[in-house]
Protein backbone atom coordinates (compact mmCIF):
# COMPACT_ATOMS: atom_id res chain seq x y z
CA UNK A 1 0.00 0.00 0.00
CA UNK A 2 2.73 2.03 0.94
CA UNK A 3 4.30 1.92 -2.82
CA UNK A 4 0.67 2.42 -4.05
CA UNK A 5 0.33 5.70 -2.38
CA UNK A 6 4.03 6.94 -3.43
CA UNK A 7 3.50 5.81 -7.04
CA UNK A 8 0.12 8.58 -6.61
CA UNK A 9 2.10 11.11 -4.65
CA UNK A 10 4.88 10.80 -7.81
CA UNK A 11 1.78 11.48 -10.41
CA UNK A 12 -0.14 14.05 -8.70
CA UNK A 13 3.34 15.96 -8.32
CA UNK A 14 5.47 15.23 -11.33
CA UNK A 15 1.59 16.60 -13.29
CA UNK A 16 2.00 19.81 -11.11
CA UNK A 17 5.24 20.66 -11.56
CA UNK A 18 5.00 20.01 -15.39
CA UNK A 19 1.88 22.38 -15.07
CA UNK A 20 3.75 25.14 -13.14
CA UNK A 21 7.12 24.43 -15.07
CA UNK A 22 5.11 25.18 -17.86
CA UNK A 23 3.80 28.57 -16.90
CA UNK A 24 6.84 29.67 -15.49
CA UNK A 25 8.93 29.06 -18.69
CA UNK A 26 6.50 30.15 -20.98
CA UNK A 27 6.21 33.67 -18.89
CA UNK A 28 10.42 33.72 -19.12
CA UNK A 29 10.47 33.34 -22.89
CA UNK A 30 7.71 35.71 -23.57
CA UNK A 31 9.34 38.54 -21.32
CA UNK A 32 12.72 37.80 -22.75
CA UNK A 33 11.33 38.05 -26.50
CA UNK A 34 9.15 41.05 -25.68
CA UNK A 35 12.34 43.30 -23.74
CA UNK A 36 14.27 42.61 -27.48
CA UNK A 37 11.71 43.07 -29.67
CA UNK A 38 10.51 46.62 -28.28
CA UNK A 39 11.24 49.77 -30.52
CA UNK A 40 11.59 52.58 -29.31
CA UNK A 41 8.38 54.95 -28.76
CA UNK A 42 8.29 57.86 -31.81
CA UNK A 43 5.30 59.79 -29.93
CA UNK A 44 6.53 62.53 -28.09
CA UNK A 45 3.67 62.23 -25.42
CA UNK A 46 5.45 58.36 -24.85
CA UNK A 47 9.01 59.74 -24.55
CA UNK A 48 7.99 62.69 -22.36
CA UNK A 49 6.31 59.60 -20.21
CA UNK A 50 9.56 57.95 -19.80
CA UNK A 51 8.85 55.16 -22.00
CA UNK A 52 11.75 53.35 -23.21
CA UNK A 53 10.47 50.51 -25.99
CA UNK A 54 7.28 49.58 -26.90
CA UNK A 55 5.48 47.12 -29.26
CA UNK A 56 2.23 46.41 -31.06
CA UNK A 57 0.85 42.52 -31.12
CA UNK A 58 -2.36 41.20 -31.70
CA UNK A 59 -3.72 37.81 -30.36
CA UNK A 60 -6.80 36.29 -29.56
CA UNK A 61 -8.52 38.69 -31.68
CA UNK A 62 -7.15 41.88 -29.85
CA UNK A 63 -4.59 44.15 -30.09
CA UNK A 64 -1.83 44.89 -27.47
CA UNK A 65 0.45 47.73 -26.64
CA UNK A 66 3.07 46.99 -24.17
CA UNK A 67 5.18 49.70 -22.78
CA UNK A 68 8.57 49.59 -21.05
CA UNK A 69 9.88 52.23 -18.68
CA UNK A 70 13.69 52.53 -19.06
CA UNK A 71 13.57 52.86 -14.81
CA UNK A 72 10.10 53.53 -13.60
CA UNK A 73 6.89 55.06 -14.38
CA UNK A 74 6.47 58.97 -12.95
CA UNK A 75 3.26 57.84 -11.41
CA UNK A 76 2.85 54.39 -10.06
CA UNK A 77 0.31 52.79 -10.85
CA UNK A 78 -2.21 51.52 -8.35
CA UNK A 79 -2.37 47.74 -9.40
CA UNK A 80 0.92 46.18 -10.35
CA UNK A 81 1.19 42.34 -11.38
CA UNK A 82 4.35 40.44 -9.65
CA UNK A 83 5.62 37.72 -11.83
CA UNK A 84 6.90 35.17 -9.14
CA UNK A 85 4.50 32.40 -8.00
CA UNK A 86 4.94 30.60 -11.12
CA UNK A 87 8.65 30.44 -10.32
CA UNK A 88 8.18 29.77 -6.40
CA UNK A 89 5.41 27.06 -7.40
CA UNK A 90 8.00 25.46 -9.66
CA UNK A 91 10.49 25.20 -7.46
CA UNK A 92 8.27 23.57 -4.32
CA UNK A 93 6.60 21.08 -6.75
CA UNK A 94 9.70 19.80 -8.02
CA UNK A 95 11.12 19.26 -4.50
CA UNK A 96 8.57 17.94 -3.10
CA UNK A 97 8.83 15.24 -6.13
CA UNK A 98 12.41 15.20 -5.26
CA UNK A 99 11.53 14.09 -1.81
CA UNK A 100 9.29 11.70 -2.63
CA UNK A 101 10.87 9.66 -5.24
CA UNK A 102 14.52 10.36 -5.01
CA UNK A 103 15.05 11.11 -0.89
CA UNK A 104 12.30 9.33 0.51
CA UNK A 105 14.28 6.17 -1.46
CA UNK A 106 17.79 6.97 -1.03
CA UNK A 107 19.16 3.42 -1.35
CA UNK A 108 17.44 2.66 -3.99
CA UNK A 109 17.21 5.85 -6.27
CA UNK A 110 20.05 8.32 -5.33
CA UNK A 111 22.47 5.17 -4.68
CA UNK A 112 24.83 3.24 -6.56
CA UNK A 113 27.48 1.43 -5.21
CA UNK A 114 29.33 0.87 -8.34
CA UNK A 115 29.76 4.43 -8.17
CA UNK A 116 30.07 5.54 -4.66
CA UNK A 117 29.11 3.15 -1.48
CA UNK A 118 27.44 5.40 0.89
CA UNK A 119 24.66 5.47 3.64
CA UNK A 120 21.20 6.69 2.38
CA UNK A 121 21.69 9.60 5.50
CA UNK A 122 24.92 10.87 4.10
CA UNK A 123 23.59 10.56 0.13
CA UNK A 124 20.56 12.73 1.25
CA UNK A 125 22.64 15.20 2.82
CA UNK A 126 25.30 15.48 0.01
CA UNK A 127 22.08 15.98 -2.39
CA UNK A 128 20.46 18.84 -0.30
CA UNK A 129 23.95 20.49 -0.33
CA UNK A 130 24.26 20.46 -4.14
CA UNK A 131 21.27 22.83 -3.52
CA UNK A 132 21.86 25.29 -1.32
CA UNK A 133 26.04 25.37 -1.91
CA UNK A 134 24.91 25.72 -5.91
CA UNK A 135 23.14 28.77 -4.84
CA UNK A 136 25.53 30.09 -2.67
CA UNK A 137 28.74 29.59 -5.65
CA UNK A 138 26.35 31.19 -8.26
CA UNK A 139 25.66 34.03 -6.01
CA UNK A 140 29.29 34.83 -4.98
CA UNK A 141 30.30 35.18 -8.65
CA UNK A 142 27.51 37.32 -9.73
CA UNK A 143 28.14 39.37 -6.66
CA UNK A 144 32.23 39.82 -6.99
CA UNK A 145 31.60 40.40 -10.85
CA UNK A 146 29.23 42.89 -10.93
CA UNK A 147 27.11 43.91 -14.24
CA UNK A 148 28.23 45.60 -17.62
CA UNK A 149 28.79 43.75 -20.51
CA UNK A 150 32.25 42.67 -19.65
CA UNK A 151 31.07 41.45 -16.14
CA UNK A 152 28.28 39.08 -17.73
CA UNK A 153 31.07 37.55 -19.66
CA UNK A 154 33.42 36.83 -17.06
CA UNK A 155 30.31 35.48 -15.35
CA UNK A 156 28.86 33.50 -18.03
CA UNK A 157 32.38 31.76 -18.24
CA UNK A 158 32.64 31.32 -14.20
CA UNK A 159 28.85 29.98 -13.88
CA UNK A 160 29.73 27.22 -17.02
CA UNK A 161 33.00 25.91 -15.20
CA UNK A 162 31.19 25.72 -11.49
CA UNK A 163 28.29 23.77 -13.55
CA UNK A 164 30.71 21.52 -15.09
CA UNK A 165 32.26 20.77 -11.95
CA UNK A 166 29.40 20.34 -10.43
CA UNK A 167 27.93 17.89 -13.08
CA UNK A 168 31.28 15.69 -12.66
CA UNK A 169 30.94 15.44 -9.28
CA UNK A 170 27.57 14.58 -9.03
CA UNK A 171 27.95 11.55 -11.37
CA UNK A 172 31.18 10.19 -9.32
CA UNK A 173 28.62 10.24 -6.57
CA UNK A 174 24.86 9.33 -7.05
CA UNK A 175 23.86 7.08 -9.36
CA UNK A 176 23.69 8.13 -12.89
CA UNK A 177 19.59 8.88 -13.00
CA UNK A 178 20.12 10.43 -9.88
CA UNK A 179 22.77 12.79 -11.23
CA UNK A 180 21.64 14.38 -13.96
CA UNK A 181 18.68 15.70 -11.66
CA UNK A 182 20.38 16.41 -8.70
CA UNK A 183 22.09 18.50 -11.43
CA UNK A 184 19.42 19.71 -12.93
CA UNK A 185 17.66 20.69 -9.73
CA UNK A 186 21.01 22.48 -8.35
CA UNK A 187 20.53 24.66 -11.98
CA UNK A 188 16.55 24.94 -11.25
CA UNK A 189 17.25 26.30 -7.55
CA UNK A 190 19.54 29.08 -8.77
CA UNK A 191 16.74 29.72 -11.23
CA UNK A 192 14.29 30.23 -8.23
CA UNK A 193 16.61 31.75 -5.48
CA UNK A 194 17.37 34.65 -8.28
CA UNK A 195 13.55 35.52 -8.93
CA UNK A 196 13.26 35.28 -4.73
CA UNK A 197 16.70 36.58 -4.21
CA UNK A 198 17.55 39.74 -6.49
CA UNK A 199 14.49 40.40 -8.82
CA UNK A 200 11.20 40.34 -6.46
CA UNK A 201 13.66 42.05 -3.87
CA UNK A 202 15.16 45.10 -6.26
CA UNK A 203 11.91 45.22 -7.38
CA UNK A 204 10.12 45.92 -4.35
CA UNK A 205 13.02 48.07 -3.22
CA UNK A 206 12.41 50.12 -6.52
CA UNK A 207 7.99 50.38 -6.02
CA UNK A 208 8.97 51.32 -2.01
CA UNK A 209 11.41 54.33 -3.78
CA UNK A 210 8.84 55.54 -5.60
CA UNK A 211 5.90 55.63 -3.25
CA UNK A 212 8.50 57.61 -0.63
CA UNK A 213 9.07 60.03 -3.65
CA UNK A 214 13.20 58.93 -3.66
CA UNK A 215 15.35 58.71 -6.49
CA UNK A 216 15.03 55.15 -7.94
CA UNK A 217 18.55 53.23 -8.02
CA UNK A 218 19.02 51.94 -11.61
CA UNK A 219 21.42 49.15 -9.82
CA UNK A 220 18.07 47.26 -9.13
CA UNK A 221 16.98 47.25 -12.44
CA UNK A 222 20.79 46.08 -13.88
CA UNK A 223 20.63 43.00 -11.51
CA UNK A 224 17.30 41.62 -12.08
CA UNK A 225 18.05 41.66 -16.02
CA UNK A 226 21.35 40.30 -15.22
CA UNK A 227 19.82 37.62 -13.35
CA UNK A 228 16.85 36.95 -15.50
CA UNK A 229 19.10 36.47 -18.52
CA UNK A 230 20.82 33.81 -17.00
CA UNK A 231 17.37 32.17 -16.17
CA UNK A 232 16.97 31.89 -20.18
CA UNK A 233 19.66 30.09 -20.49
CA UNK A 234 19.61 27.69 -17.82
CA UNK A 235 16.05 27.20 -18.79
CA UNK A 236 16.70 24.29 -21.36
CA UNK A 237 19.62 22.86 -19.82
CA UNK A 238 17.16 21.94 -16.97
CA UNK A 239 14.67 20.81 -19.05
CA UNK A 240 17.19 17.79 -20.87
CA UNK A 241 18.09 17.15 -16.82
CA UNK A 242 14.61 16.48 -15.79
CA UNK A 243 13.69 14.56 -18.78
CA UNK A 244 17.01 12.44 -18.82
CA UNK A 245 15.83 9.99 -15.95
CA UNK A 246 13.52 8.33 -19.05
CA UNK A 247 16.70 7.56 -21.22
CA UNK A 248 19.46 5.31 -19.64
CA UNK A 249 21.70 5.75 -22.78
CA UNK A 250 22.25 8.98 -21.49
CA UNK A 251 22.60 8.79 -17.69
CA UNK A 252 24.40 5.39 -18.00
CA UNK A 253 26.88 5.64 -20.11
CA UNK A 254 30.07 5.31 -19.35
CA UNK A 255 31.34 9.00 -19.00
CA UNK A 256 28.19 9.94 -18.27
CA UNK A 257 28.95 13.78 -16.89
CA UNK A 258 30.51 14.45 -20.32
CA UNK A 259 27.37 13.81 -21.89
CA UNK A 260 25.57 16.21 -19.51
CA UNK A 261 27.60 18.82 -19.93
CA UNK A 262 28.08 18.15 -23.81
CA UNK A 263 23.77 18.16 -24.14
CA UNK A 264 23.31 21.05 -21.89
CA UNK A 265 25.70 23.39 -23.64
CA UNK A 266 24.09 22.18 -26.76
CA UNK A 267 21.03 23.83 -24.96
CA UNK A 268 22.20 26.50 -24.21
CA UNK A 269 23.92 27.65 -27.64
CA UNK A 270 20.32 26.77 -29.20
CA UNK A 271 18.83 29.12 -26.73
CA UNK A 272 20.99 32.23 -27.62
CA UNK A 273 20.36 31.71 -31.22
CA UNK A 274 16.58 32.61 -30.10
CA UNK A 275 17.71 35.24 -28.23
CA UNK A 276 19.85 37.00 -30.97
CA UNK A 277 16.74 35.99 -33.44
CA UNK A 278 13.96 38.22 -31.17
CA UNK A 279 16.47 41.07 -31.97
CA UNK A 280 16.99 40.57 -35.15
CA UNK A 281 19.96 38.33 -35.24
CA UNK A 282 20.50 35.23 -37.23
CA UNK A 283 23.65 33.59 -36.16
CA UNK A 284 23.02 29.98 -37.20
CA UNK A 285 26.69 28.98 -35.94
CA UNK A 286 24.89 28.41 -32.71
CA UNK A 287 22.03 26.22 -33.39
CA UNK A 288 24.43 24.48 -35.80
CA UNK A 289 27.21 23.99 -32.78
CA UNK A 290 24.24 22.83 -30.53
CA UNK A 291 23.09 20.14 -33.07
CA UNK A 292 26.61 19.39 -33.92
CA UNK A 293 27.13 18.15 -30.24
CA UNK A 294 23.61 16.59 -29.87
CA UNK A 295 24.55 14.53 -33.18
CA UNK A 296 28.51 13.86 -31.68
CA UNK A 297 27.05 12.51 -28.26
CA UNK A 298 24.30 10.31 -30.22
CA UNK A 299 26.97 8.93 -32.17
CA UNK A 300 29.36 7.80 -29.40
CA UNK A 301 26.71 6.60 -27.24
CA UNK A 302 25.46 4.32 -30.41
CA UNK A 303 25.51 0.91 -29.47
CA UNK A 304 28.02 -1.70 -31.79
CA UNK A 305 26.52 -4.10 -33.35
CA UNK A 306 26.93 -6.63 -31.30
CA UNK A 307 24.70 -7.24 -27.52
CA UNK A 308 21.12 -5.74 -27.67
CA UNK A 309 21.66 -4.85 -31.49
CA UNK A 310 18.48 -5.43 -34.10
CA UNK A 311 20.39 -8.22 -36.01
CA UNK A 312 19.90 -10.19 -32.38
CA UNK A 313 16.99 -9.94 -32.02
CA UNK A 314 16.59 -11.91 -35.44
CA UNK A 315 18.51 -15.11 -34.03
CA UNK A 316 16.45 -18.30 -33.67
CA UNK A 317 15.19 -18.24 -30.71
CA UNK A 318 16.01 -22.12 -29.27
CA UNK A 319 14.22 -24.47 -26.88
CA UNK A 320 16.35 -23.99 -24.43
CA UNK A 321 16.48 -20.30 -24.60
CA UNK A 322 13.12 -19.82 -23.18
CA UNK A 323 14.18 -21.64 -20.20
CA UNK A 324 17.07 -19.44 -19.75
CA UNK A 325 14.73 -16.25 -20.52
CA UNK A 326 13.05 -17.64 -16.97
CA UNK A 327 16.01 -18.14 -15.26
CA UNK A 328 17.40 -14.72 -16.43
CA UNK A 329 14.18 -12.25 -14.97
CA UNK A 330 14.30 -15.02 -11.80
CA UNK A 331 17.90 -13.90 -10.76
CA UNK A 332 17.59 -10.32 -12.26
CA UNK A 333 13.75 -9.41 -12.04
CA UNK A 334 12.04 -11.30 -9.41
CA UNK A 335 13.78 -9.48 -6.35
CA UNK A 336 11.80 -6.43 -7.31
CA UNK A 337 8.58 -7.85 -8.87
CA UNK A 338 6.87 -10.21 -6.71
CA UNK A 339 4.18 -11.38 -4.85
CA UNK A 340 5.73 -9.56 -1.46
CA UNK A 341 6.81 -6.82 -3.37
CA UNK A 342 5.17 -6.14 -6.42
CA UNK A 343 7.10 -2.65 -7.55
CA UNK A 344 4.85 -0.53 -9.92
CA UNK A 345 2.20 -3.59 -9.68
CA UNK A 346 4.31 -5.98 -11.29
CA UNK A 347 4.69 -9.51 -10.60
CA UNK A 348 7.17 -12.15 -12.78
CA UNK A 349 7.80 -14.74 -10.43
CA UNK A 350 5.76 -17.22 -12.89
CA UNK A 351 6.29 -17.86 -16.41
CA UNK A 352 2.33 -16.75 -16.46
CA UNK A 353 2.93 -13.60 -15.11
CA UNK A 354 6.41 -12.89 -17.02
CA UNK A 355 4.10 -13.46 -20.15
CA UNK A 356 1.50 -11.34 -18.82
CA UNK A 357 4.18 -8.49 -19.04
CA UNK A 358 6.13 -9.47 -21.65
CA UNK A 359 5.83 -5.72 -23.27
CA UNK A 360 6.74 -4.37 -20.18
CA UNK A 361 10.00 -6.03 -19.73
CA UNK A 362 10.99 -5.72 -23.46
CA UNK A 363 10.44 -2.06 -23.11
CA UNK A 364 11.92 -1.23 -19.59
CA UNK A 365 14.78 -4.00 -19.71
CA UNK A 366 15.81 -4.00 -23.88
CA UNK A 367 14.44 -1.18 -24.79
CA UNK A 368 14.81 1.97 -22.88
CA UNK A 369 17.22 0.04 -20.28
CA UNK A 370 15.90 1.82 -17.51
CA UNK A 371 15.66 -1.72 -15.42
CA UNK A 372 16.80 -2.94 -13.39
CA UNK A 373 17.21 -0.20 -11.59
CA UNK A 374 20.87 1.04 -11.99
CA UNK A 375 21.59 -2.28 -13.15
CA UNK A 376 21.66 -3.38 -9.52
CA UNK A 377 21.15 -7.00 -10.48
CA UNK A 378 23.84 -6.68 -13.20
CA UNK A 379 21.80 -7.84 -15.84
CA UNK A 380 24.63 -8.53 -18.91
CA UNK A 381 24.13 -7.38 -22.61
CA UNK A 382 23.63 -11.35 -23.58
CA UNK A 383 20.73 -11.86 -21.26
CA UNK A 384 19.01 -8.28 -22.54
CA UNK A 385 19.53 -9.53 -25.75
CA UNK A 386 18.04 -12.78 -25.02
CA UNK A 387 14.95 -11.18 -23.65
CA UNK A 388 14.95 -9.21 -26.58
CA UNK A 389 14.59 -12.51 -28.72
CA UNK A 390 11.97 -13.94 -26.77
CA UNK A 391 9.76 -10.97 -26.99
CA UNK A 392 10.06 -10.72 -30.95
CA UNK A 393 9.59 -14.01 -30.97
CA UNK A 394 6.17 -13.58 -29.38
CA UNK A 395 7.28 -14.35 -25.82
CA UNK A 396 6.49 -18.27 -25.85
CA UNK A 397 5.94 -20.31 -22.64
CA UNK A 398 7.19 -23.33 -24.05
CA UNK A 399 9.59 -24.26 -27.23
CA UNK A 400 7.29 -24.80 -30.50
CA UNK A 401 6.89 -28.25 -32.01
Amino acid sequence: MEAYILDWANLLLRWLHVITAIAWIGSSFYFVWLDNSLLKPQDPELLEKGVSGELWAVHGGGFYNPQKYLVAPKQLPEHLHWFYWESYSTWMSGFALLVVLYLFNARTYLIDPNVFNWGPAAAVVAALCFLVVGWLVYDAICRIAGTGERADRTVGIAVAVFVAAAAWLACHLFAGRAAFLIVGAMIATIMSANVLMVIIPGQRKVVAAMRAGEPVDPIHGQLGKQRSVHNTYFTLPVLFAMLSNHYSMVYSAKYNWLVLIAIMLAGALIRQFFVLRHKQVYNFWYPAAGVALLAAVAWSLAPSGAGTGAAAFHEPLEPQDITQVQQVVAQRCVVCHNAQLPNKGIQLQTPELLKSHAQVVYQQAVVQRTMPLNNATAMTEEERALLGRWFQAGAPLAASR
